[in-house]
């Protein structure tokens, strides 16, 4: 059994990579998609392991909206067609009304956690842990979802590699 130490090193490790991959995700690019097919699980993983028992909803980070929108406009350039996707909800039966966006969720998975690994540089393990799970929960747990489902699509249909 972990630790609630090694539980946060495993998150920590996985935040890292996962930031890691996006901030470097144009030298990356032949593999970049399937490296996010193994990070997100582990992701996932490490924060459900936390378990750190809070019930203060904490707020995330400040975001500059200008770096925010460079991101997504990053990402999504590099994606190309592999961005959009449906949700399950949509119905409109033309691509221009496709709602999900896999750049807007690795942009908004990729903030949260960096202001986790911020704290962490801080010197504050626990108050990272709880943003880390109180984010997860408020936020981006349904983009790390949203885009561990779009993933699997590509990769079963193969369009994983760049076009």
């Amino acid at each position: 059994m972990l630790t609630i130490s090694e539980k946060l090193t495993e998150m920590a490790g996985a935040a890292e990579a996962y930031c890691g991959l996006i901030e470097n995700h144009e030298y990356t690019q032949g593999r970049w998609l399937f490296d996010l097919c193994l990070i997100l699980p582990r992701l996932h993983s490490a924060v459900m392991a936390l378990n750190a028992h809070t019930h203060e909803e904490l707020l995330g980070p400040e975001v500059d909206l200008d770096e925010r929108f460079d991101l997504y406009t990053r990402l999504r350039k590099s994606l190309g067609e592999r961005d959009r996707y449906w949700l399950e909800f949509d119905e409109s039966p033309d691509r221009v009304h496709m709602s999900g966006s896999l750049a807007d969720d690795l942009t908004d998975i990729f903030f949260d956690l960096q202001y986790g690994l911020d704290l962490l540089e801080e010197a504050w393990p626990q108050r990272a842990t709880q943003v880390w799970q109180s984010t997860y929960r408020r936020h981006w747990g349904q983009h790390l979802v949203d885009a561990e489902r779009h993933l699997y699509a590509l990769k079963v249909r193969n369009l994983m590699n760049p076009g």
